[in-house]
């Protein structure tokens, strides 16, 4: 028996999608795959610094210059200048997979009556076109970016933004991600949240813990309330 909120939300990249073919394209580039974590961090370091300071950016102008410093010294592929191996590997965003537990546990989180939308730091293309491949786009009923909002999670009022939108308050809201730090926000925003946990990495001490923890999505809608 499960015990769902009315609404809900889920993060997009990492969470939904499968982001590990993107260090083939650091590869590609004649960069280390084990750049690509370390780009990714260095992204969402960027975004969260400058929510911090009070503004904001779009999530490709950060992942554009936090790659060209990420890329910098190092010795590209024969043929690729830095404009083009920066556009190699952003280009992958656009045919990243979602991971295996995703559409049978969309479907059946959907299939419970609860009203399903994102949530991304990304925007809402990149989602519309990785739920679209994954060929469940339409179990969704609102795709919403951080873009909209004008802050990106984990900043109180992203999360405000998607209640608002849903028409619902945050309690009627359960935030579903594989970051802690995104988990954390939206419990302090007054979401219920649960936490995937693909790879049994413990969740850190610092962070406020989330309602729930999967191995899975496709768990999440037959783990108890």
């Amino acid at each position: 028996m499960t015990d769902l909120p009315p609404v809900i939300v889920f993060d997009v990249n990492e969470t939904l999608s499968d982001m590990s073919p993107i260090a083939e394209r650091f590869t590609d580039v004649g960069a280390p795959a084990h750049l690509a974590p370390l780009w990714f961090a260095g992204l969402l370091r960027d975004a969260f610094g400058l929510t911090a300071a009070g503004t904001s950016e779009r999530f490709a102008a950060l992942a554009d210059g936090a790659l060209r410093t990420t890329l910098h010294g190092v010795t590209l592929a024969p043929g690729r200048d830095v404009d083009a191996a920066v556009a190699h590997v952003l280009d992958g965003f656009a045919q990243l997979p979602v991971h295996p537990d995703v559409p049978d546990g969309v479907r059946a989180l959907r299939a419970t009556g609860a009203r399903l939308v994102t949530l991304s730091n990304g925007s809402a293309q990149v989602a519309e076109q990785l739920l679209g491949r994954a060929g469940i786009r339409e179990e969704f009923e609102r795709l919403l970016s951080v873009e909209d909002a004008g802050v990106w999670k984990p900043a109180p009022a992203s999360y405000a933004y998607a209640a608002a939108e849903c028409g619902v308050d945050p309690a009627e809201m359960m935030l579903v991600a594989v970051h802690p730090w995104d988990v954390d926000g939206a419990d302090r925003a007054g979401l219920t949240t649960a936490w995937v946990n693909r790879t049994g990495a413990p969740y850190p001490g610092h962070h406020r813990p989330p309602g729930r923890t999967v191995a899975a999505l496709t768990d999440l809608a037959a783990s108890p309330g």
